[in-house]
């Protein structure tokens, strides 16, 4: 940093890299994440991509952004609104300026403001005069030029020098948040190894950038965040999909399992598979199947021969499963479904996020057919809810339907990395040969949970499909017992409840409105929460992550407060759900289907109208 450069100091900041598909924005973002993360402050990110893979260059439609929000205390979302804005194209910015903060910085290569790409974005001349930008700090930077300057004697085609203009914006932002080059650097060396002259590229570029953003005076003063002050430990930057892939990691180490993963590739659900499929080191077998149904078939299969069985999907994925969860329901297998959620329906909006799969993973299947169902609420407790899915799934012989989103599957968060030894133990309830006549479909008289019985264990051969079976394993067609198999399927997994732990309560335990909300949008919640908190309100939040079955103090909970908000990212599914288990109470909503999370503004707002009987 020059000596005589201004510094001023921040709690937090907000940042959203923008520019096409082939810009490297998701990497300009995660490169930052990474160097902030090991500096030491606390974050949140938000990638954010087209749904086509060859979406039209230069387009608002073809625009992809990747936000981080870091600070020097706790923080819950990637932020509303950004402070700095690096856009690569016209289309950047006409996707981002809303989404800016008044008087906020905004970079952009001014080389891309071409007559061309500013027709495509939708302008009809000066992008700047046209979004009315005098209130902003924009600078209009010749990245495109100064890369192929800085590179011209490098020996690489002009196709190759420009992919590190992301690397020359990335420069700026680093000299604006003082910010060390060196973790980057270390990035190149090792991801380039066997190319060391396109990581020499990217180093110059990089600092190319540090430096003219060094020599203009409009990123002065330089902004400093300091680190957060967490509890000791070990951390990583980790993703949702791969929290969830260790957590079931986790699990089979300590269940003493093998784990097996049988799916078929959908976004934004893939990078679970590919995690696992990266894991032959640890013993995981993964088989990438021809679709959905052979996915969670060979999952079952795995089942009913003593793996911790896993099959991941999003909401398409999860209605071709529906037949072989039942399948899961009736055998009375283990069997841990992840379903992370994405615009619907059909194809719909497959790179963004949504909680529009609630109803279907509650009731999406032929019969009386009942499934644990939990969500996670961050990127890193998928960690701990894969694990706390899996062993539900095990020691209650049922299968558990984990539900993650688009959102928490791609966006990260440090995370403080558990010991082996205080993860809970988890014990399957293995069959015991020794008790003649082996029964199995018999019971522990507390749980309801029936043995598992490996295959090819001398007396315990069983008889296992998709038909009613007696306490002995055979076919039956009797109406009675049918009735009372069906009602002790389901009474096994209400049992679930006795196991979780209770509802809490974000704030004061009684108040004039209870805000709810489940899985995902916790951060969200609980910022908005706090801010209204702060400002006098009595209102308090409780965010669901167990829902079938639900914790046992929900009524407990809701009884204590005036009015009930149930924020979701549907038209009000978990609402319906409360409506349909606790009638005595009378639900408010706040919806969105944005494909996008919420904003505290817009939550903080209804409330407020709420509150104020409006």
């Amino acid at each position: 940093m020059a000596k005589n450069s201004q510094v001023i100091e921040r709690e937090e900041v907000v940042i959203r890299f923008s520019g096409d598909s082939g810009d490297g924005m998701q990497l300009t973002g995660t490169l930052f994440s990474d160097t902030a993360a090991l500096f030491g402050n606390d974050l949140s990110t938000f990638p954010d991509y087209p749904a086509e893979i060859r979406a039209p260059q230069g387009t608002v439609g073809g625009v992809s952004g990747f936000q981080v929000h870091l600070g020097h205390s706790e923080i819950n979302t990637p932020g509303d609104y950004s402070d700095v804005l690096v856009a690569m194209n016209p289309a950047a910015v006409k996707a981002n300026v809303k989404w800016v903060k008044p008087g906020g910085t905004i970079i952009f290569d001014k080389d891309n403001f071409t007559d061309k790409n500013i027709e495509k974005a939708g302008y009809k001349s000066d992008p700047v005069v046209e979004e009315k930008l005098d209130n902003y700090n924009v600078i209009a930077a010749p990245i495109s030029s100064m890369v192929k300057e800085a590179l011209k004697d490098i020996g690489l085609d002009p196709k190759s020098i420009l992919r590190t203009k992301n690397m020359f914006a990335l420069g700026m932002v680093y000299w604006l948040f003082d910010r060390r080059l060196k973790y980057t650097e270390q990035y190149f060396d090792k991801k380039f190894a066997k190319k060391p002259e396109i990581a020499e590229a990217n180093k110059i570029a990089l600092r190319a950038g540090y430096y003219y953003a060094e020599t203009i005076e409009a990123l002065n003063p330089v902004i400093k965040i300091e680190p957060a002050q967490i509890a000791k430990g070990t951390y990583r930057n980790i993703c949702g999909n791969i929290a969830t892939a260790w957590g079931l990691l986790a699990a089979a180490e300590k269940a003493g399992l093998k784990l097996f993963i049988g799916s078929y590739p959908i976004t934004p659900a893939t990078g679970i598979l590919e995690e696992m499929a990266a894991r032959k080191d640890l013993g995981v077998k993964s088989f990438q199947a021809e679709d959905e149904i052979a996915g969670i078939c060979t999952a079952l299969g795995a089942s009913f021969s003593g793996n911790l069985a896993v099959t991941s999907t999003s909401g398409p994925g999860l209605a071709l499963k529906s037949e072989a969860i039942g399948l899961a329901v009736m055998a009375e297998l283990p069997i841990v479904i992840v379903n992370v959620q994405r615009g619907g329906p059909s194809t719909g909006l497959p790179t963004k996020t949504e909680q529009s799969d609630l109803m279907q993973a509650l009731y999406g299947r032929s019969g009386e057919c009942p499934v644990v169902v939990i969500a996670a609420s961050t990127p890193s407790d998928c960690f701990h809810f894969a694990y706390e899915a899996a062993k539900i799934a095990l020691e209650h012989m049922t299968p558990v339907l984990l539900l993650t989103d688009g959102y928490l599957a791609n966006g990260s968060e440090p995370w403080k990395i558990p010991k082996m030894k205080d993860l809970p133990e988890i014990k399957p309830p293995f069959a015991d040969k020794t008790k003649i006549p082996f029964l199995p479909y018999a019971r522990d008289c507390e749980t309801l949970v029936r043995s598992w019985a490996i295959p090819g264990t001398p007396g315990l051969e069983h008889r296992i499909g998709g038909l009613e079976k007696t306490l002995k394993g055979t076919v039956s067609y009797i109406p009675e017992n049918h009735e009372q198999m069906v009602k002790l399927r389901a009474d096994k997994v209400a049992k679930v409840a006795d196991k979780i732990p209770d509802l809490t309560v974000y704030g004061e335990e009684s108040g004039d409105l209870l805000l709810v909300g489940w899985g995902g949008s916790r951060g969200y919640l609980m910022t908005a929460v706090r801010e209204l908190q702060a400002e006098g309100y009595k209102v308090s939040l409780a965010n669901f992550n167990y829902i079938n079955p639900f914790p046992k103090n929900v009524n407990e909970v809701f009884r204590k407060f005036k009015k009930i908000v149930v924020a979701e990212l549907n038209l009000g599914q978990f609402a319906d759900y409360l409506r349909m288990k606790y009638q005595e109470f009378n639900y408010e909503q706040v919806n969105k289907v944005q494909g996008l999370p919420f904003t505290i503004k817009e939550i903080k707002e209804k409330c407020i109208k709420i509150l104020e009987g409006k």
